[in-house]
């Protein structure tokens, strides 16, 4: 799948022809992250990430205790990619996916939703922990490593985010 920023300056190709799961999350950080009323987050296998110098990267620690590491169009700002540290999966933010297939989506931290969830959608209250995909924290827990670091080195000063999603911070 085809996937870019708004201005075009970051593109790639992810590593799947499908993602390996495709949330829409309701929480409250997905809301800020996006200044919308949900986020969306396309699960691929690890890969390398574009040219390191085209992004910039925020880190923050999530409610577990990893570091959640959201890259970023040094451009345009559009919000690309989010990675954990020794995680085999990345979160492609499914904005910038040409061509998903948003009926499979399952919506995620739905008790906090700020628009009607589609009938007939998966659904669960807070974080899923098992789904059509198979059991979401067995697929987060495989070790990985992801190549690249658009510039993401020094520790977040933020706190951890209580009430908020694992996948796409």
């Amino acid at each position: 799948m085809e996937a870019r920023c708004q201005c075009g300056s970051v593109s790639f190709t992810t590593p799947l022809p499908q993602p390996l799961a495709l949330y829409i999350c309701h929480c409250s950080e997905c809301r800020r992250q996006t200044s919308s009323a949900f986020g969306t987050s396309a699960i691929f296998p690890t890969f390398s990430l574009p040219d390191s110098d085209l992004l910039s990267c925020y880190s923050r620690p999530t409610p577990s205790g990893h570091k959640l590491y959201c890259y970023f169009c040094r451009n345009c700002g559009t919000r690309l990619i989010h990675t954990t540290p020794s995680k085999n999966v990345v979160s492609v933010k499914g904005g910038c996916i040409e061509g998903l297939d948003w009926n499979r989506a399952i919506h995620i931290w739905t008790k906090s939703a700020m628009v009607p969830i589609p009938e007939g959608s998966e659904t669960h209250s807070e974080e899923s922990g098992y789904t059509v995909y198979g059991s979401t924290q067995e697929m987060l827990d495989q070790p990985g490593e992801l190549t690249g670091n658009g510039g993401c080195h020094a520790p977040a000063s933020a706190s951890a985010v209580s009430g908020a999603c694992e996948l796409s911070g």
